[in-house]
Parts: C-alpha cells; sequence; structure tokens
C-alpha cells in the first residue's frame, strides 16, 4: 500500500506545501491534524498537538508510517513564553509518545536554523556547531529543546527522527501596504541565508524518503561537492560585495569594478565560493563517530545563496512592481533588537550542510526564481481577496 503521511500543521504555510508535494508526486494516502481545516483535498483531523487523544486519534485513523511535525506557534503578535513552551516543547512531547505508542516508524520534525545562534556571526559553519546554553528569545530555546526531544528518540520504540533546521523561508509583502519600506535595521552588511519553500519541502520529501537508509559509507565521498550558482550563473554568487543580485541602494566605490564585471558576465576570483566541505576526510578526522546518515541528525536547510538582508527585501519590493527608496532611516542595530523588528536575522548563517551528502539535498529553485514565483503569488492573492 506504500507509506501513509501524516502531516502535523498541516493548514499552515510549510505544511500545506509539504501536503501539496506529497500529492504532486502521487501519494495517494496523506492526512492533516491542525487545528483549523482551511483546504478540503485530503483528510483533515481536528486536534491540539499537545492532546495525546487528539494526535494518537489522527495516527491510528490514518494509519500513518510517517509523521511530518511542522508545528510551530505565531512568532508574531506577542506570544509568550508559555505559549512557545506549550506548542514546541510539549507538543513535540506528545507526538512522539503517540508516533511510539502507535508504530510510526519515522517522524520528520521541522526545526528552526536559529537554534544555532549565539549572537555571533556564523559563517562556514555545519551541523557540528553546538546549539549554546542560553538562547536570546524564548522561541528558539523551545525549538532546541524540542529538537533535542526528536533527536533523543532516534532508536527508541523502533522511531527512527531527523531535524531539519530551515533558513529564512520567504514571503515579505506586507512592509509594502504598511509603507514601512524607508525603515531599514542595521547597516545592511550581514548576510543571511534564505530558503524558497519548494525547496524546503523537497529537503523534507528527502528526509521521510531516506529516513531508514543504512548509513553512507564515508570511503565513498571521493569528490568535492560544486557551488549553488542557480541565480547567478558561473561566473559568480551572492556572497561576495559585488551584491548581486540586488539591488543595493547604490553601489560602493570599492565594489563599483567587481559589480560591472558581475553585468558583464566576467569571472572575478574575489567571489568565487570557498570549497569548504565538513565532510572531506580532514574534516571527518575531527569527529570519527560523526555518522553519514539521515536518522538521528539535524540538517541546516538553505538556498546556498547569501544575500545582504536588506537588499533581499529590497529585489522582493521591486518584483512587486515598488520603486526602491532613493533614502531611508537606518536604525541602529541595538535599537533595532530592542524593538525586537528581525529578532533573529542578524547571524549571518551560511552553513555548508552534509545535507547535501546525506540527503542528497540541492535547491532547484534559485534565490531571483524564488522571489519572481512569490512574488506572482502573493499579487494572484490579493487581486482574488478584492474579487471576494
Amino acid at each position: 500500500m506504500g507509506e501513509s503521511y501524516l502531516v502535523i500543521g498541516g493548514s499552515g504555510f510549510l505544511g500545506r506545501n509539504i501536503v501539496e508535494g506529497l500529492l504532486a508526486r502521487g501519494d495517494k494516502n496523506v492526512s492533516v491534524l491542525d487545528v483549523v481545516q482551511r483546504f478540503h483535498d485530503v483528510t483533515f483531523y481536528p486536534g491540539d498537538i499537545t492532546n495525546e487523544v487528539d494526535v494518537g486519534n489522527a495516527i491510528q485513523k490514518s494509519g500513518a508510517t510517517c509523521i511530518f511535525h511542522t508545528v510551530a506557534p505565531n512568532v508574531v503578535g506577542g506570544s509568550t513564553r508559555d505559549l512557545f513552551y506549550r506548542i514546541n516543547v510539549l507538543g513535540t512531547k506528545t507526538v512522539l509518545a503517540c508516533a511510539a505508542a502507535y508504530g510510526v516508524p519515522k517522524v520528520v520534525y521541522t526545526s528552526s536554523a536559529g537554534n544555532v545562534y549565539n549572537q555571533t556571526d556564523l559563517i562556514d559553519i555545519d551541523e557540528r556547531l553546538t546549539v549554546p546554553e542560553n538562547q536570546r528569545d524564548a522561541y528558539n530555546a523551545t525549538k532546541a529543546e524540542a529538537e533535542a526531544l526528536v533527536l533523543a528518540a532516534n532508536g527508541q520504540d523502533g522511531l527512527h527522527t531527523v531535524a531539519l533546521r530551515p533558513a529564512g523561508i520567504f514571503g515579505l509583502a506586507n512592509v509594502i501596504k504598511n509603507n514601512q519600506t524607508r525603515i531599514q535595521i542595521g547597516s545592511n552588511c550581514n548576510m543571511f541565508d534564505w530558503l524558497y519553500v519548494d525547496n524546503c519541502v523537497k529537503a523534507h520529501l528527502l528526509a521521510a524518503d531516506k529516513l531508514l537508509n543504512p548509513p553512507i559509507d564515508p570511503s565513498a565521498l571521493t569528490r568535492s561537492l560544486p557551488s549553488i550558482t542557480l541565480s547567478t550563473g558561473k561566473y559568480t554568487i551572492p556572497t561576495s560585495d559585488a551584491r548581486p543580485p540586488g539591488p543595493a541602494l547604490e553601489i560602493a566605490p570599492e565594489v563599483e569594478e567587481r559589480y560591472f564585471a558581475f553585468q558583464e558576465g566576467i569571472q572575478d576570483k574575489s567571489c568565487v565560493r570557498s570549497k569548504f566541505d565538513p565532510l572531506t576526510e580532514a574534516a571527518l578526522e575531527l569527529e570519527p563517530t560523526y555518522p553519514l546518515q539521515v536518522a538521528g541528525q539535524a540538517f541546516f536547510i538553505t538556498n546556498g545563496e547569501p544575500m545582504y538582508i536588506w537588499d533581499f527585501f529590497r529585489a522582493m519590493w521591486k518584483e512587486l512592481g515598488h520603486k526602491n527608496e532613493k533614502w531611508v532611516i537606518a536604525v541602529p542595530n541595538a535599537l533595532g533588537l530592542v524593538l525586537g523588528t528581525l529578532s533573529e536575522w542578524y547571524s549571518s548563517l551560511r552553513g555548508r550542510e552534509p545535507g547535501r551528502r546525506v540527503l542528497g539535498y540541492e535547491p532547484e529553485v534559485g534565490i531571483e526564481e524564488g522571489i519572481k514565483r512569490t512574488c506572482a503569488w502573493w499579487i494572484a492573492e490579493q487581486a482574488q481577496s478584492q474579487k471576494t
């Protein structure tokens, strides 16, 4: 009969996209557990993630052999630590307990890349970076605690678990409606790894498909991985001072030559991605017991194309037809953090994830194409809402 999938949080943004990804590839047995039903193309079970009766009922009736746990509380609007703890930690405990009780072999948990943020720039990191003891905010603290529960459950009671740490999944149009495009937090010198939702879905499906696979033999890792250049082609990548694909408000004199070299398609050696690979022989010697398998692991999932934060925003606003401002109000970082405007986005999280090796994950949609698709979807949604 094949797999039977239960997407917990399947009415939410990522959960719904996972449902659509499963259906698109021909999976028939797909169900959703959520507090509200927004779609009617799969079996729906209403329920609270912290209620064992609700979760157990959905697992039992759906015959789930794989659970995608995508639930997370809304981080906007003054959510409290109690809510974060209840949903992220207690809810995850409930899911794991019910999965074990009903013999579900696979649980794929949507964690957070912010788990490892230690209030410093994080550049060329991998999954061996430890989670800091004192998290800056309750959301990431409770997500990290839930992730630890998921990974600890691997191998217990027949469970095989994996945690995925997505970077910022994008969709940022409301600032135009709210006339906030002149406001910039910080100097725009920090880069951030973004993630288009279709790429995030791909990583989740790969994790589910490979969760029971045996470990990979390290001796088979004989080639270096190529750079990810979906948006920029072979010439350069958006990790340099050239700042493609932009648009930046202005071109600094020291990067003008690189910028025009990029425009002309000339290779700029200073723009080439480093070949850091956490699974090289030298890297593996640092931790001989590092298991090359999906089960029991956490993986960073990104588009592999870091961008300066405000360049990304302005690229999206431009795609939506908004004329970027020629001047902005640059709010100092300290004040921005006090205001909580960008909470966790001031880490330059640019992980070189083993997910490319172990999961076989490669992003299929580049940043520029992802921005175009996101904006086209948003415009269509706005037009539809005006009709209704």
